[in-house]
């Protein structure tokens, strides 16, 4: 019986996505999850207007909110399901909580990811006992050879969230969000296939009718907002995205329908949004999220919180440290918190002592340092001397290229290099 006819069978044999089915969820997941608190945000919530929390999922058991779905989803096969072995294709965080859940269960797990996916997953996963696949570019690619494999394997297919049951489980973040914060407004999940999105607003619309439930993609992979925009399911030619654990080109199709029907709102985000979202994180929440995670924080800026009580998920937080420090590179250019300026001097002693006293004298911090004699034929004359500076923002880089024009240095901004 191949996959779709399976999943008929299945759709058909029990009611899915009910409020029953939710209360089972929650009652199997509390065994294998942590406590993940929402925590309230002074930072954002000033910079919004309205009251802003967290709900860490990135502080969750393997790192991110996926081991729900896939603990739930294994809990409901057959015996006989599980000793076949289970398998499944995912970017990372899916891969990790079906490894957790299938050891949990004493299964055998193999997970196939793209052969883009961070380090830190792949090891993770196999960490967790299972045996790992790479194949592909994107999520798209590794799901079908999972598929292949597992047809001719006899492997249980687990999607990490084109299952109604998968996004059951996934839900349960609803319930601890509303028994946290009765009065939530507003509720961001992000989204790549659509499990989580599909879970949380089926459950919150249950729970609290007028709750608003906001989906957030990233702009190189909106695969959602495409199919909604179409009124059905659409594949997009390519993805392109920082977020990798969002980077899918087809939304859920066995999904679809609740989306269009719980979803109040799509909104997308650039990437370069996720890389200043990781700093402020960071650093007024000492926090580490990975980039998917960061859709929800950077969407914030798109939505009116005015008077609002919103809750962000943090749908993860396994960024490999690679990843990790060049985002914070590009954030602090991004935030003109490090720049490269291009000064002409003449090629004499106490030159460089000279201009390095007039950024000091407006506290500005010399990173490095390049020194090019052969600018100019005419080497007394002129010689470029580039300075990448620390800065505490952008008026103070402003004041700093300021003092430098006024002591006749004429500076020229250059790009700076991550």
């Amino acid at each position: 019986m191949g996959q779709k006819e399976t999943e008929k069978r299945e759709d058909s044999q029990r009611e899915v996505l009910t409020l029953k089915r939710f209360e089972e969820a929650c009652d199997a997941v509390w065994r294998v999850t942590l406590d993940t608190e929402l925590i309230y945000s002074d930072y954002f919530s000033e910079h919004t207007g309205g009251k802003v929390y967290l709900k860490p999922e990135n502080m969750q058991r393997t790192g991110a909110y996926k081991v729900r779905g896939a603990y739930y989803k294994i809990s409901t096969l057959s015996k006989e399901e599980r000793e076949r072995g289970l398998i499944t294709a995912s970017a990372g965080n899916h891969a990790q909580g079906v490894a957790y859940a299938a050891r949990e269960c004493g299964a055998k797990a193999v997970i196939v990811m793209p052969t883009t996916t961070p380090l830190i997953k792949v090891n993770r996963t196999k960490a967790l006992g299972a045996e790992v696949v790479l194949y592909g570019d994107v999520y798209d690619d590794a799901a079908g050879y999972a598929a292949k494999l597992a047809e001719e394997n006899g492997y249980t297919f687990i999607h990490p969230f084109d299952d109604p049951d998968v996004a059951t489980g996934q839900g349960t973040i609803a319930m601890e969000i509303i028994k946290d914060l009765p009065l939530v407004d507003i509720i961001l999940v992000p989204v790549g296939g659509g499990g989580l999105a599909t879970g949380v607003s089926c459950l919150a619309k249950y729970l609290k009718p007028n709750v608003k439930v906001i989906g957030v993609e990233p702009e190189g992979a909106a695969c959602l907002k495409a199919s909604l925009e179409a009124g059905e399911v659409v594949t997009l030619p390519s993805v392109n995205t920082i977020a990798d654990g969002t980077a899918v080109k087809t939304p859920g199709r066995r999904i679809f329908p609740y989306l269009q029907k719980n979803l109040d709102e799509i909104v997308t985000v650039p990437d370069q949004e996720l890389v200043t979202a990781f700093l402020d994180m960071v650093e007024n929440h000492k926090m580490v999220v990975e980039n998917s995670g960061l859709l929800t924080v950077a969407a914030l800026r798109h939505i009116d919180c005015r008077d609002k009580k919103v809750v962000s998920v943090l749908s993860g937080g396994n960024m490999d440290v690679i990843t990790m420090s060049s985002v914070v590179q590009q954030g602090l250019i991004l935030r003109d918190r490090i720049f490269t300026v291009s000064v002409l001097l003449p090629d004499k002693p106490g030159e460089l002592h000279r201009v390095s006293g007039v950024i000091a004298e407006v506290n500005g911090n010399v990173i490095k340092l390049e020194h090019n004699q052969f600018v100019s034929i005419n080497r007394n004359a002129a010689v470029e001397l580039r300075i990448t500076l620390e800065a505490f923002g952008t008026e103070h880089k402003r004041e700093i290229i300021s003092v430098l024009e006024k002591n006749g240095f004429r500076p020229r901004l250059v790009k700076t290099r991550s």
